[in-house]
C-alpha cells in the first residue's frame, strides 16, 4: 500500500493588475483567476490547460483529482513540490461555452509573461490543449509527441498526458509515469 498523500500546493497570487482581466471573456464564467501553484521558483514549469477545483461548493479547500494524480506520479519519480511549478494556458476554469482558439490566444499572453519572469529550465506540458497551446500548432498530440525533448520558443519542453486523462482510463498509468521518468531523467542528467 502506497503512503502517498496528496496535498494542496500553495497558490501564487494573480498579479494585482491582472486579478480584474476581461479580456478573454472568462470572467463572466463566475470562476477566480488562478495565477499557478507549488514553487514559483521551481526548475520544472509544468502547464496544464486550465484551473480544476481547489475549493469544494462550501469553499472548503480541496486537492481535484487531477492534483491528486499529478503529486502521485511526481512523488513517484523523486520529484518534490519544490522542483515543480505548476500553470494554465487559461487562468481561469472555464464553466460553459466558450470560443476555445480565441480565448486560448489571448491567454497565451499571461502565460509568455510567467517564462518570461520564471525562466524556467524545463517545461512539461500535459494533455493536449496545453500541447497544442504551447506548441502553437492544433494538430499537435500527445500520443505522438512523447518521450522526446523539443525546443519549444527556447524552453528544452516534453510532453505527457493530462492527469485527468489518466484519472478517466487507468490503462494510461504506466505512460504517464514513463513521462514523468523521462522527464526526471532528463532533468537529473542536464539541468
Amino acid at each position: 500500500m502506497s503512503d502517498f498523500c496528496p496535498v494542496l500546493w500553495p497558490e501564487e497570487p494573480t498579479p494585482e493588475h491582472l486579478l480584474d482581466c476581461s479580456e478573454c471573456g472568462l470572467d463572466q464564467h463566475g470562476s477566480r483567476m488562478v495565477w499557478g501553484e507549488g514553487n514559483p521558483l521551481g526548475r520544472i514549469m509544468i502547464i496544464l490547460d486550465n484551473p480544476g477545483a481547489r475549493e469544494d461548493r462550501e469553499g472548503s479547500p480541496m486537492v481535484c483529482g487531477t492534483r491528486q494524480t499529478l503529486q502521485q506520479a511526481a512523488v513517484q519519480v523523486g520529484l518534490t513540490m519544490e522542483d515543480l511549478y505548476v500553470t494554465f494556458i487559461l487562468k481561469r476554469k472555464p464553466v460553459k461555452a466558450y470560443d476555445k482558439q480565441q480565448v486560448r490566444q489571448i491567454c497565451m499572453t499571461h502565460l509568455k509573461q510567467q517564462l518570461k519572469e520564471k525562466q524556467p529550465k524545463l517545461i512539461f506540458c500535459l494533455g493536449n490543449v496545453a500541447v497544442q497551446s504551447f506548441f502553437e500548432n492544433t494538430d499537435a498530440e500527445v500520443k505522438v509527441l512523447r518521450g522526446k525533448i523539443y525546443d519549444v520558443n527556447g524552453y528544452p519542453t516534453a510532453v505527457g498526458y493530462h492527469p485527468l486523462a489518466v484519472r478517466r482510463r487507468p490503462n494510461l498509468w504506466n505512460m504517464f509515469v514513463e513521462d514523468w521518468k523521462f522527464l526526471t531523467g532528463y532533468y537529473n542528467n542536464k539541468i
